[in-house]
């Protein structure tokens, strides 16, 4: 099927619209690359869209546009998360980079459901091939995810391990994030994480971002971020700006049933 850049922008335009009649309580999670221990609630869907990144190594510019999240609350407690991104390097080569599939759980309720104590999820599944050469196997992935509070700070641990999609070696993963409320619906950010395959060097990289949530009552998120490499493997700059938005697919079948309803009643007069 061929998307035009029409065609796109409307529906990303009928989501957005559909976020502002239909909010629900939810965490953004761009831009970070580890994640938090909270899904989308029963029947909630999340986009998450990086609509434009730089990355910069050894004075050499890729793009990134875009890169997206999906996530589906598929029961209580439980989310299915889909992803890929768009990759133009710096030889004009255009690529699908990074997709995956993967199943997250909520196992223990904590700060982000609004219950004491830590929470703890799981989030597993299979990398999929990329259309890059030397990424075109499959790989895996499962990592445990906690969130706490400590003071103002709201923080996130990531540790596990996966499989290379490109080697297929071990490769061990941790992550941690930061943040911090300085204002009515802003929060500075931070992350610095990680992974270690059984066979290469490190891969390091440190972020620090803002995410802005400018209505209070609407699922609507804004970000940007700085990320800095340390290690070979990792680009050494990326700066990245992106948009979260979320709604209700049984408002979205509560709105076409109702629309039926009135076209059927709308046959039945004439």
């Amino acid at each position: 099927m061929h998307w035009s850049r029409r065609s796109v922008c409307a529906t990303a335009a009928g989501l957005l619209l559909f976020s502002f009649v239909t909010p629900s309580p939810s965490w953004a999670y761009r831009p970070f690359i580890s994640t938090d221990a909270a899904v989308a609630d029963l029947k909630e869907v999340e986009i998450e869209i990086g609509y434009f990144t730089l990355e910069r190594t050894k004075d050499e510019n890729a793009f990134i546009i875009p890169r997206v999240v999906f996530n589906y609350g598929w029961f209580k407690d439980w989310e299915l998360v889909a992803e890929f991104a768009i990759r133009r390097a710096p030889d004009a080569e255009v690529n699908v980079i990074d997709p995956g599939i993967f199943l997250k759980g909520v196992l223990k309720e904590g700060v982000l459901q609004d219950k004491d104590g830590f929470g703890f999820a799981i989030e597993a599944g299979p990398l999929l091939p990329a259309t890059e050469k030397g990424d075109r196997k499959f790989g895996f992935e499962a990592i445990g995810i906690l969130s706490d509070k400590l003071g103002p700070f709201t923080f996130h641990l990531n540790g596990g391990a996966g499989i290379d999609r490109s080697t297929g070696d071990v490769v061990g993963i941790w992550g941690v994030i930061g943040e911090l409320p300085v204002a009515k619906g802003v929060r500075l950010v931070g992350e610095v994480n990680g992974e270690k395959p059984r066979r290469e060097d490190q891969r390091n990289s440190a972020l620090l971002g803002v995410i802005w949530q400018p209505w209070s009552a609407k699922n609507v998120w804004f970000d940007a971020g700085v990320r800095r490499g340390f290690t070979s493997g990792v680009p050494d700059w990326q700066f990245t700006f992106g948009l979260t938005f979320g709604f209700s697919t049984s408002s979205l079948t509560k709105s076409s049933t109702a629309e039926l309803r009135d076209v059927r009643s709308g046959l039945g007069t004439h």
